[in-house]
């Protein structure tokens, strides 16, 4: 079997975060995958993963469908995907390999493979841990991607990307301490060029704080979401990076770049996402943007947890194979 002739479904739920995981290996692997958006009926809608039987009846006809010929791969994220992951594996007999993405949160050895990240509990000999979320950025990406915006390229040196997420189950963006913040990136175009953009979570009232007291700077980009998106084009240009604390993967994807990662503290928090920045923290990945003050530079070695993922999916590929 050759990598131009495995097959390979991405299932999911249909939530980008997890869906660019996925695509992420795929990428990497070097495999044009057939995306499935799955979604299930009552009561396997509510108590996925723990109600692993009925599979048959389980899938509703609003989502994509699940029929064979089965897959060589199947790449699922979400939870709402670790049943179809499991009634794949079931009907093709050992034929596909399935691997999971984020933890489970049922036993690893129904599966071929799980990646979960460092902060969430899963361990097994089938398991790869990796830093932080999976995700599509790679250095020709931003290469390519950086050269598609001339005027990114032609703003000041030292450039700093400014990523800004908003409300989620466990942060929240509020209007003080988006003032708050404007007013600490208006200090800091005294040294670097920014280059903004903001999330579809990012609340209106925050937005317009923060493009008012922006508007005028000859040293801000500010993206709100109209035209092109500049994101990886801010990945590839910046010299360092502001990121909000609500998002693992915009995290993830800023530590991916090499460059120093600052965390940009947010209103509330849980367990798991605290976890993942003490551990980044502690390892020299990021640090917490202070509230005044000079920007400092470190150096680290960037995950290349995508890569390393896709070189066990290889390694399972080639079993299958030989079997």
């Amino acid at each position: 079997m050759t990598q131009r002739n495995i097959s390979c479904w991405v299932v999911t739920e249909g939530l980008a975060g997890t869906e660019n995981q996925c695509l992420g290996i795929a990428d990497a692997l070097g495999l044009s995958p057939v995306i499935k958006r799955i979604r299930l009926r009552f009561p396997w809608k509510q108590l996925s993963p723990y109600l692993r039987c009925g599979h048959q009846w389980a899938f509703d006809s609003a989502g994509d469908s699940i029929m064979p010929p089965w897959p060589d791969l199947v790449l699922a994220s979400g939870r709402k995907s670790i049943l179809a992951a499991l009634y794949i594996k079931q009907k093709s007999r050992g034929k596909t390999v399935v691997v999971q993405v984020q933890d489970p949160r049922i036993p690893a050895r129904l599966f071929d493979l799980v990646t979960v990240p460092q902060h969430d509990p899963t361990r097994g000999e089938n398991v790869v841990t990796t830093t932080g979320a999976l995700h599509r950025v790679t250095p020709e990406k931003l290469v390519e991607e950086a050269a598609k915006f001339p005027a990114l390229q032609d703003l000041p040196q030292p450039r700093a990307a400014v990523m800004i997420g908003g409300n989620s189950k466990a942060h929240r963006l509020g209007e003080e301490s988006a003032a708050k913040l404007a007013a600490r990136l208006q200090e800091l175009t005294a040294d670097y060029s920014l280059m903004v953009t903001v999330s579809r979570r990012t609340p209106p009232a925050c937005l317009d704080i923060l493009q008012k007291a922006l508007a005028d700077n000859h040293r801000v980009y500010f993206w709100n979401g109209s035209g092109a998106n500049p994101y990886f084009a801010f990945l590839g240009l910046a010299d360092l990076l502001l990121v909000t604390e609500d998002s693992v993967s915009m995290t993830s994807e800023a530590i991916s770049t090499g460059k120093p990662v600052y965390t940009i503290p947010m209103q509330g928090g849980a367990r798991r996402i605290d976890q993942f920045h003490h551990l980044l923290q502690t390892q020299g990945y990021t640090r917490i943007l202070p509230q005044e003050g000079a920007l400092e530079t470190w150096n680290y070695t960037p995950p290349q947890d995508t890569a390393t993922v896709a070189e066990r999916i290889k390694a399972l590929l080639e079993e299958r194979v030989k079997t």
